[in-house]
Parts: structure tokens; C-alpha cells; sequence
């Protein structure tokens, strides 16, 4: 992290934040639908809360992080640690600050921990998702195709010798 980028605990307040942050990240098929500005937003807002839903069920003793840029929040880092794997739940950045290096750099400190406890990264990447093309730079491969989803993983072994 550079000096005006940091992580900290997400916090019951900042549920507006992560929900216009959940519905930047669908405007590629939102444009897609014929439905009009409430029935998008109605919609958004019931997959933002299954999603916080399926994550708290699911990954109870994960790190739910905001992302910071001189303490203003832009974007959310979901991480489970585990002995035998560094799963990244969700990742995502306000729409101006993508492309910017932010996330190329939240994930090589996740990478540069795994490669510590010679563990894997792994991530489920939506097959649209530009994000896709850096973690393939990174050296993340698909593991299995899930359809909507494939899923990704990074090993320290696979880029020792890069």
C-alpha cells in the first residue's frame, strides 16, 4: 500500500458505501436489461444483501476491509485465510480509481503472503469482469470453469521462476 491508501474492519456505516460500490460492479448487465431505474436499484439492492448475506454465512472469520485513499473510502477487499489457501471473497474499486494500480497492488500483497506460507491465491472472476487480464498478468490460472464464473489460483511454485 502506498502513503494514502490503506485497509481498514468494514463497519455497519458503511452499507451505503458497499451497496453503490456492489452496483458499480454490475453495470455492464444492467445495461443489458430493459428495466427501468427502480426496478435496476430494487434489484441491486436485494443481490447486494444476499451477497453480504452469503459471505457472512459462509466466511464468518473472514477480513471484510475497506479500501482508503487519504481516509475516504473507495472500494472493499474480502479475504478468508486459511492453512491451505488465501481465498479473495471480493475485490472491487470505485469506478475511477480501476486501471489505477490499486488492485494490482492489494493482490501482490496477498500473493507475497502466500508465497511466505508456500500457500495458493485464489479468486472466482466473472468471465466479463476486466479485472480478468490482470490476474493473468499476475500469473493466476483457471483452475475450473464455472460458468458465469472461472475460477483462478495463484501458487507461489508456478512463478518462482519469473
Amino acid at each position: 500500500m502506498d502513503q494514502t491508501t490503506s485497509l481498514r474492519p468494514e463497519q455497519p456505516a458503511d452499507e451505503p458505501f458497499l451497496s453503490q460500490l456492489y452496483a458499480t460492479t454490475r453495470d455492464y448487465e444492467m445495461n443489458r436489461v430493459p428495466w427501468d431505474d427502480r426496478q435496476k436499484e430494487a434489484f441491486l439492492r436485494m443481490q447486494f444483501e444476499l451477497q453480504t448475506h452469503h459471505y457472512r454465512q459462509y466466511y464468518p472469520d473472514a477480513a471484510f476491509l475497506i479500501v482508503q485513499s487519504a481516509e475516504r473510502p473507495i472500494g472493499r477487499l474480502c479475504v478468508h485465510r486459511s492453512s491451505e489457501r488465501i481465498l479473495v471473497i471480493d475485490i472491487a474499486l470505485v469506478p475511477e480509481n480501476r486501471g489505477s494500480g490499486i488492485g494490482a497492488r492489494l493482490m501482490k500483497e496477498l500473493m507475497s503472503e502466500a508465497a511466505a506460507a508456500e500457500i495458493p491465491v485464489q479468486i472466482h472472476v466473472e468471465r466479463h469482469n476486466p479485472a480478468l487480464r490482470l490476474y493473468e498478468r499476475l500469473g493466476f490460472r483457471v483452475v475450473e470453469d464455472k460458468g458465469v464464473h472461472l475460477f483462478m489460483e495463484w501458487r507461489p511454485c508456478a512463478s518462482a521462476g519469473k
